[in-house]
């Protein structure tokens, strides 16, 4: 028998219950009282256009949004999914430590003691629907390890389905479970959850392969290359482990939770995942950037190792308790702080979204009307503006200087040609930024854009992803260039207010080092919609010999230009 099948009646639940109810209210407190984070609102507007994916994003949390927003339309009400179900996943991961017979107290301890565990208790981004399908996950395969049925198999088919439609991170989960217990594929039942998987999760696939995999390309061509491994990046990312495992008590739980002593197969599930996603991210910071929260899935097992390594060894020391306690407490100051919005909270760098934006959105909304808002600064503004306005007017210009979105995918773009726009930036444009608007948010220029021309949806295809090549070495290149509008376009600048380049721009990092204009011959092309055509265009090697991102950009003023094509690793030998 296995050793999930002790006796868990022993302990009441009413502890629990209590403990929930509070997490709840605190959480629903939270968020009913914070603006949103600039992440959720662009998670709103993919509320607004439900679909079966969002170029690297699957759809969970926007329909999760959809649900509370249609009901409340506020914060709370976008918030209320998240909400509701993280307090279900915290009481179910307490039956499910509950038949190791861990204890109440230390559980209300650590889990109110882990920061990522509030973070994600009232915000709405893919990382709070993939923390509630875990723990369910985790649920279910703790009755199916005991218990070999078709039903449970089957909901866990659909529950994994559901993790991949929350986050693509959900598939580590699955993928580490598996490979802590390969018996799994002895049991005939355990090919139906194969198979209600696929057949749940058959839509998503679908809207990926008819859009050619944007997800795929994103992950693979499309993100620029990093100056190279610095040790700094792996430094960072493990005291972000520390920080979002409780300040105070993380290292502790790390200690505990990786030396605790497998005794079943789930407990050995529970291993795999804890170490295998931890170190997945780790390794992932020699060739990228990690941010700290992707690892959310990885402190359920970790915190369900130390529990049950408390269990086993009747854990009950003083200094520990005390320890806990005041980290809880640090948690508690810094969450009711941030709902006051005392000044010292706004000024800190990652807390500062969540401050301003409301009245941010009305005095820009006085300026521009019904018109669209163009800002070159990321997704996040334009959604905030959308959101606060409720217009869906708020346009993320596809900069440059920043990788692509669902603005490039939205036929949004499609509207605003030719038609007078709102231009809103951080930095003044002489010519352009008129007006200013000052706020607790910060300060913007804008100014009024007539016959606006964009063209960030032409793709351009190179047929190339890496090229080497000598110091000012020429290189032709034979530009594939497809016109995806419901509409012609030309590239003439006669009669036109706005005069559109096409630039190949090469960039290291973020930085630009060399940007080639295309002669006078790129103006002459005019294309019909769905057309594609091919121009030849000359491009020379930077002098300084490097790797490079190259890539090829059509711009307009007073825009900075788009990104019209894949990126190519171009090295200068």
């Amino acid at each position: 028998m296995q050793a999930t099948t002790v006796n868990s009646t022993t302990q009441s639940n009413k502890p629990i219950w209590y403990f929930v109810l509070c997490w709840t209210l605190l959480n629903a407190l939270q968020a009913y009282t914070l603006e949103l984070h600039a992440d959720e609102a662009y998670y709103w507007m993919f509320a607004q256009k439900l679909d079966w994916g969002y170029f690297y994003h699957p759809p969970m949390v926007a329909l999760f949004i959809k649900i509370g927003d249609t009901l409340f339309h506020n914060e709370f009400g976008l918030r209320l999914l998240t909400v509701l179900g993280n307090s279900v996943a915290i009481y179910l991961l307490w039956l499910i430590l509950k038949k190791y017979q861990v204890s109440a107290k230390w559980f209300m301890l650590l889990v109110s003691g882990i920061l990522v565990f509030h973070v994600y208790g009232f915000t709405s981004t893919p990382d709070s629907p993939l923390f509630i399908f875990a723990v369910l996950f985790y649920y279910f395969y703790q009755k199916y390890v005991d218990e070999d049925s078709w039903l449970t198999a089957f909901i866990i088919g659909i529950i994994v389905a559901c993790l991949l439609y929350s986050k693509y991170h959900g598939v580590l989960l699955v993928g580490l479970t598996l490979l802590s217990n390969l018996k799994l594929f002895t049991r005939k039942s355990f090919y139906l959850a194969i198979i209600t998987g696929l057949i749940c999760y058959t839509p998503h696939i679908l809207w990926q392969m008819h859009r050619g995999f944007p997800a795929v390309n994103y992950q693979l061509f499309e993100r620029p290359s990093a100056f190279g491994y610095n040790v700094s990046m792996s430094i960072t990312f493990i005291a972000g482990q520390l920080l979002l495992g409780g300040v105070l008590i993380s290292w502790y739980l790390f200690y505990r939770g990786f030396t605790t002593k497998i005794t079943d197969v789930f407990t050995r599930g529970l291993m795999f995942n804890a170490i295998g996603t931890f170190a997945f991210f780790l390794l992932n910071t020699f060739k990228v950037n990690v941010q700290p929260h992707y690892t959310l899935i990885a402190f359920v097992p970790l915190i369900s190792l130390t529990l049950i390594s408390f269990q086993k060894q009747g854990f009950n020391v003083k200094w520990f308790y005390n320890l806990a306690i005041a980290n809880i407490a640090i948690i508690l100051i810094l969450r009711f702080t941030i709902m006051a919005g005392l000044p010292v909270v706004k000024k800190v760098e990652a807390l500062k979204s969540y401050f301003g934006f409301h009245e941010w959105a009305n005095l820009v909304h006085q300026k521009a009307g019904n018109a669209f808002v163009v800002m070159d600064e990321g997704f996040q503004n334009p959604s905030k503006y959308s959101y606060y306005t409720r217009s869906l007017k708020g346009f993320a210009y596809d900069s440059r200087y920043y990788g692509r979105t669902m603005f490039d995918m939205w036929p949004m773009e499609d509207s605003m040609q030719h038609q007078r726009v709102y231009l809103l930036l951080k930095n003044q444009v002489p010519g352009y930024t008129t007006d200013s608007i000052k706020c607790d948010a910060g300060t913007w220029y804008g100014g009024w854009v007539y016959d606006a021309r964009t063209y960030q949806k032409i793709a351009i295809e190179t047929g190339k992803t890496k090229i080497k090549a000598s110091p000012g070495q020429k290189i032709e290149f034979d530009l594939a260039i497809t016109n995806p509008y419901p509409f012609a376009v030309n590239f003439t600048n006669a009669g036109y207010k706005h005069p559109v380049c096409l630039e190949a721009c090469f960039f290291e990092y973020v930085t630009p080092v060399s940007v080639q204009r295309a002669d006078s011959t790129f103006n002459k092309i005019v294309l019909q919609k769905g057309q594609n055509i091919r121009y030849i265009m000359t491009v020379t090697a930077p002098m300084q010999k490097g790797t490079f991102d190259l890539f090829f950009s059509l711009r307009t003023e007073p825009f900075v230009g788009s990104k019209n094509s894949g990126i190519i690793k171009f090295t200068v030998e």
